[in-house]
Formats: structure tokens, sequence, C-alpha cells
């Protein structure tokens, strides 16, 4: 049924086209009535090619779905773009967002307020310079808490192999209604014991980017289990923050 279904499709697109490709050849001879007819009809028709030209180019031209492109640093050898900015979740957002409520696998808000007004929406980026398919936008309203941070779950690819000589890179875009001050600190759990690094992000670059260089830590190689990122926001009450994208990547450090 489905091949006898396409096969008609083909054949009236074909006779649709030499039809008009026959009415174009003989534009200039035909006689008044028939053009006029024709050219009431050759309108309708546009509208609805100029219609689905549109929606093409406009769709076509959005991130495509499930990439996981972007730029990596020389010598890269793990790379990732999380979930939540890569392709569509069940629940694409969450009102009155309580402590410890997660938004997909992988992502998760912490905070401690008393009365949520907290907000968080999976939106499609539609930025030409965009790479993620999707971003996230937290709105904050009253804030009655003394901490926000979001938390990245990293895969198990993360920690496979990781050694001190590592270093761990963050990117992102950030957008926001007002300034604040966003931290990012690297949880490594290696036994009882769990490794942090803070980095401060620089809003006001271009490219956000924060790096962990593994050999200043104290790092137990033979017993790395699981690795995950704290967005931290300070003083974030009413204010809308878009992280247009997020990913990681991690190389060997340069030796010197």
């Amino acid at each position: 049924m489905a091949k006898s279904r396409r096969f008609f499709q083909q054949a009236l697109q074909s006779g649709l086209s030499r039809y008009w490709a026959r009415n174009a050849r003989k534009a200039s001879e035909a006689d008044i009535a028939t053009l006029r007819a024709q050219r009431r009809r050759a309108r309708t028709l546009r509208q609805y090619l100029d219609t689905v030209i549109a929606v093409s180019e406009s769709r076509l031209a959005l991130p495509i779905i499930g990439s996981n492109a972007f730029p990596k640093p020389h010598g890269t050898d793990w790379s990732w773009r999380p979930a939540l900015w890569r392709e569509p979740i069940p629940a694409k957002g969450r009102a009155a967002v309580e402590n410890k409520e997660m938004l997909g696998e992988e992502v998760t808000l912490f905070h401690d307020c008393r009365i949520s007004e907290l907000t968080l929406r999976q939106l499609r980026n539609h930025r030409e310079k965009d790479l993620a398919p999707f971003g996230l936008r937290m709105d904050v309203f009253r804030f009655d808490g003394s901490f926000l941070s979001l938390v990245i779950d990293m895969p198990q690819e993360a920690v496979s192999g990781l050694k001190r000589e590592h270093v761990v890179r963050m990117d992102t875009i950030v957008e926001m209604e007002k300034p604040l001050e966003i931290f990012a600190r690297l949880n490594i759990r290696h036994g009882p014991n769990t490794e942090q690094i803070v980095r401060e992000l620089p809003l006001q670059a271009e490219d956000i980017r924060v790096e962990f260089d593994l050999a200043y830590s104290n790092l137990n190689e033979k017993r790395v289990e699981k690795m995950w990122i704290d967005l931290i926001f300070e003083g974030p009450e009413m204010n809308q923050v878009v992280l247009r994208d997020v990913t990681f990547s991690r190389r060997p450090r340069a030796e010197f």
C-alpha cells in the first residue's frame, strides 16, 4: 500500500511539473482568458510553495537534534554534550521546582528555599550561531534560600582512564537578564574522598570557558568512581538565565 501511494504521488508530481513547464513555455502565445485562469491557479499554488520553502529553510537551518558537534581542543580523548542540550526530553519544563528535582536524567536543581519560585524549561535554539539543538532556561523570582546550584552528572566514560595528567574543560553560552556570578565546581569521587576544584565563569568573555587541571589535585587515579559538576548561582533573585549550550571535554596536559 505504501509503495503504491508513493508511486501515485511521484506520478502526480511529475505530471504537475510537466503541466506547468508546458504552460510556462506557451505563456507568451496563450489567449488572455486562458492566461488569466493560469495566473490565478499559479498564484494559489505559489502561496503553498512559498510556505513550504519558508518553513523548510527555517527548520533545516536549526541545529540538528542529537548533535554532539562542537569545537574541541587538540588531543581531546573524551567529549560530551549532555542530553538536555542535545535532544528533546519528555517533560519540557518544571514550575515551583523543589530541591533535588531533575529535568531529564542528568540535570538536578539544588536549593534550600522554603517557598520555591523557580522554573526550569528546555527550549529550542534558533540562533544561527548556536551549535546545540536545545538550551535550558531558568527563571528565578523571589528567592529566600542561601544557595542555588544546577548539578550535571557526567557519564561513566568521563572517568574511564581519568588521570592526574588530564585537563577537564567546560564551555558554555550564557544569557542573563542582569549580571550575576556563576561558579563551576568539578567534583570527582575517588574511594571515600571527593576532589573538588572551583572556577568562576568569565561571563564578560566572548568564549565562556573554564579548565580544571587535575595535576594540582590529590586524585587517586586507581579509585576514581564518578564525576559531576555544580553550576553555582550567586544572587539569582529576579533573574532569568539561559544556558544555550554546555559541553565538556578532556585532554592530557601538555608536557613541558
